[in-house]
């Protein structure tokens, strides 16, 4: 594949600020990254710093570089092809989606697969071995489903959606087109619902939905509880890593980003491109407004009612102040001494004067 084709697939996200030197056009055979590149393939320079360094030495057959006219010159004096694009990391994607593709299964149903007569199964469907499919579900144009999965009474899934190995969708979930659902991961699920009895506990049954709209996706062995009434809700395009527990009656917007072992108690509110690095924690009920960042290992007891914060820390504070307050841990024995002295000092003092 020519350089000057990948340039017009980086223009259908980037527009017409992508450039190239023509004269310089070429052939790609493979990506790469950059510390591992070799003659005939792609990799790409995200900005200036020390990984800019390997402009100098890359044996790449081109580099993808931000609009930058340093790193520009630095390739053109060694004769380095390029393209500068406003997103390089993005313009690595999109070629790296020329290059490959995800293993998907041949269209047709494994003859160890179990699919009820009343479940409908739509065209160039591809279920694998083992797969279990009983009645009242519907499956959409072009899904794959990978080997070991088991679908539940009732679930509905939509069109080019993947469901890869081992993962179990429950009763009556509905995942949307174009979803993307992991090995072990597992929707719908019971959620944590008992009420305490002087017996002990007496189990809430978990009677309703979860929804994933288009585009979501769910990575390995995380789980999306269903709730005792109403529906776990995922928007439209939100990526949920592996490892991730989100709770029942959950509501989560549309593009937001949650990283590995992040936990959502039941009933969090979240609004659209939230992201949730590793580990945080969510209370029940929390509610989060529409474009807020919380860092590793936050802790969010109280509603975040102001778009786009940054929080941090345990509980979960300002990302600014916690920045502020984490500069004094390493100074607090020092500090205590200090008052400590100055405490005594006082007691002195007084004592002098009485």
């Amino acid at each position: 594949m020519k350089l000057s084709e990948l340039v017009q697939v980086f223009t259908a996200y980037q527009g017409d600020r992508c450039r190239m030197d023509l004269a310089l056009d070429p052939e790609i055979t493979q990506v790469s990254a950059l510390e591992e590149s070799v003659p005939g393939s792609l990799s790409y320079v995200a900005q200036s710093g020390t990984v800019a360094q390997w402009i100098e030495k890359t044996p790449a057959a081109a580099l993808i570089l931000p609009l930058k006219d340093d790193l520009i010159e630095r390739a053109q004096a060694r004769g380095l092809p390029w393209v500068a694009v406003p997103n390089p990391r993005l313009a690595f994607a999109q070629a790296i989606a020329e290059f490959y593709q995800p293993y998907c299964l041949p269209s047709q149903v494994h003859p160890t697969a179990v699919v009820d007569s009343a479940a409908q199964l739509g065209e160039d469907v591809a279920i694998g071995a083992h797969v279990v499919i009983p009645a009242g579900c519907t499956i959409g144009d072009g899904v794959c489903i990978h080997p070991g999965v088991v679908l539940y009474p009732g679930v509905t899934i939509g069109d080019h959606t993947t469901l890869h190995a081992n993962c179990v969708i429950h009763e009556r979930s509905q995942i949307g087109a174009d979803c993307v659902v992991q090995c072990g991961a597992v929707i719908g699920g019971e959620g944590f619902g008992f009420v305490p009895v002087p017996e002990g506990w007496f189990k809430m049954h978990q009677s309703g939905y979860v929804v994933l709209e288009d585009g979501v996706e769910v990575g390995c062995n995380s789980t999306i509880d269903r709730p005792a009434v109403g529906t776990t809700r995922i928007g439209r395009n939100t990526k949920v890593d592996n490892l991730v527990q989100i709770g029942h009656d959950v509501h989560i917007g549309e593009n937001c980003a949650i990283a590995s072992q992040v936990g959502l108690a039941g009933g969090v509110r979240m609004g659209n491109r939230v992201i949730l690095a590793g580990q945080v924690g969510v209370s029940n009920r929390v509610k989060i407004a529409d474009g807020v960042t919380a860092t590793s290992k936050s802790g969010i007891h109280a509603d975040i009612t102001q778009e786009g914060d940054i929080m941090s820390g345990f509980p979960a504070i300002p990302h600014r102040i916690w920045l502020r307050a984490a500069t004094l841990f390493g100074r607090l024995p020092e500090m205590q001494k200090t008052l400590l002295s100055l405490e005594r000092a006082k007691k002195e003092a007084s004592a002098q004067q009485d």
